[in-house]
């Protein structure tokens, strides 16, 4: 079967259009100038010695070179392992040596940690760095550009990393296949044509980065912005005249909260993506009437490469979504049910709450090197246990109400509790401490610590908050600090995350310390 980088062969045929624009660096990329870059670049990495299969890990901002890194990587048939460039030192660390990369792509300042962690990362053998001007620093020598490798629909291409129930990410096996299927589901999802402009906010170190890689697949053209802020989000919106336009919810909350906005901006979106944690119904109406543009709201995960397998609401759904609640029905050839929380093979009925299971052509084969918990969670007759509970209504529409696990979900980032303890709990004021989520209207939710302190110690909030800061990325560190005699557990050693949401998450803010950044 084809590469999944054969769309770039085909769509060479729109030569000097447009495939990616990228205000912040003043850039515009054409569909046969990325064909010529990625092919190149593809080139020199085989000129290294770098080969079908071996892994390679992306340390870079959203920007072109990381897309034309994707693409390289699985032009060759080798493995890509997307590391978000907010990560620190121990993290990237964990992501080189877990996935086994010989080499990693990065810009400057992330070719400085990369130097600063060498020596607990033996396998890299291979920096290469590029800069904003699109030039490639540490390739091989120049080849002929290279054709897509020929490929099964299962041979991998991906390593995309996500929480686990150890406390250690897992990397979910994504294939060429898998990302086949996205694509097209994606392109179905939206009506994907090459007329459209797609609007991404993205980071492209996540399965989110399918969006944009669906447009390009449809002809389309794909406007990249490196983080979300309101006033440039909205200028390029107009100035590029986005017709898709991504977002998630606190981006939707920002704007129907914003009393300065009206429904004349957004003026040529037709349509408005959704994902990576609940929308609030009230949001999502307010959002519809003020500004008429339809929301996808849509649901997948890392290891469905979203829409791979997953379900997504569409505009001739809005007829049945009065309640603004659901994520609608199965995409492409995705298939959804509902089981028994303690027992997968017993299936529920309409609207009954249980664990989503998903099957499909988008799901992983498993957890890289991690054959327990991918044989709990990927069945072998193709079900995926998501850990997420919802139902299905009597027309077959997917609800979300709950998640079966402990993870904190804020603005679509996943934070596993036991990871951040594993690093406050290091500090030298801490005698124990527990992450849990508090609801969030802005962001879903937000990560929170209750801490108890060592005898004769009495560090403060800040002064916590920016010991996280230095050992983790941003998104993980707690917002509110909240200090305690004691921890509730059972039996002194299972602790009681629930207790905590309860005894905590309804404190006044002039009662607890909150970090609004």
């Amino acid at each position: 079967m084809p590469n999944c980088t054969s769309f770039l062969d085909v769509n060479k045929q729109y030569k000097e259009k447009n495939a990616l624009i990228f205000p912040d660096q003043n850039r515009e990329i054409s569909f046969i100038n990325l064909y010529t870059t990625v092919s190149e670049v593809a080139g020199g990495l085989i000129g290294l010695g770098i080969k079908s299969g071996d892994r390679v890990c992306i340390y870079l901002d959203n920007s072109c070179e990381f897309l034309i890194a994707y693409f390289a990587v699985w032009r060759i048939s080798a493995v890509a392992v997307p590391v978000n460039r907010v990560l620190r030192e121990g993290e990237v660390s964990y992501y080189v040596n877990n996935s086994g990369a010989v080499a990693i792509i990065t810009d400057h300042e992330g070719a400085g940690l990369v130097e600063k962690i060498s020596g607990m990362t033996p396998g890299i053998k291979h920096v290469i760095e590029v800069s904003g001007e699109g030039k490639w620093h540490g390739l091989g020598a120049e080849e002929p550009r290279i054709s897509p490798k020929n490929c099964k629909f299962d041979t991998l291409c991906q390593i995309q990393y996500t929480s686990g129930t150890t406390g250690n990410p897992k990397g979910a096996m994504l294939t060429h296949g898998n990302w086949i299927a996205s694509m097209y589901a994606e392109c179905e999802a939206l009506s994907l044509v090459k007329d459209d402009v797609y609007l991404g906010i993205y980071p492209m170190a996540h399965v989110g980065v399918s969006w944009g890689i669906a447009s390009l697949r449809a002809g389309a053209t794909w406007v990249i912005m490196n983080r979300f802020e309101l006033d440039h989000y909205l200028k390029i919106a107009e100035e590029y005249r986005a017709t898709v336009i991504a977002g998630m919810p606190p981006v939707i909350h920002t704007l129907t909260n914003s009393n300065e906005l009206d429904g004349s901006i957004l003026s040529h979106g037709r349509i408005m993506i959704s994902g990576g944690g609940p929308l609030h119904p009230a949001i999502w109406r307010k959002f519809s009437e003020r500004y008429g543009i339809p929301v996808v709201n849509a649901y997948g995960l890392s290891e469905t490469v979203v829409l791979g397998t997953g379900t997504a609401i569409r505009p001739e759904h809005y007829q049945y979504a009065k309640e603004y609640m659901s994520v609608g029905t199965p995409i492409g050839f995705s298939e959804v049910k509902i089981v028994d929380v303690n027992d997968p093979r017993k299936e529920l009925l309409c609207n009954e709450a249980g664990e989503i299971a998903l099957r499909g052509p988008g799901v992983a084969t498993g957890y890289w090197n991690m054959p327990e918990e991918t044989a709990s969670s990927f069945l072998p007759d193709g079900w995926f246990l998501t850990g997420d509970i919802g139902f299905l209504h009597k027309d077959g529409m997917l609800s979300i109400t709950d998640r079966k696990k402990d993870m904190i979900v804020m603005s679509g980032w996943k934070i596993y509790p036991t990871e951040v303890e594993a690093v406050l709990i290091a500090h030298p004021g801490i005698r124990d401490v527990a992450i849990f989520g508090c609801d969030d209207v802005h962001k879903g939710e937000i990560p929170c610590a209750a801490v108890v302190p060592r005898d004769g110690a009495d560090p403060t909030a800040e002064e916590i908050i920016l010991f996280a800061k230095q050992k983790m990325a941003g998104y993980k560190v707690p917002r509110k600090i909240f200090f305690a005699k004691d921890l509730p557990r059972v039996s002194g050693w299972k602790l009681m995350r629930k207790d905590l949401k309860a005894m905590y998450c309804s404190i006044p803010e002039d009662r607890s310390h909150d970090r609004n950044k």
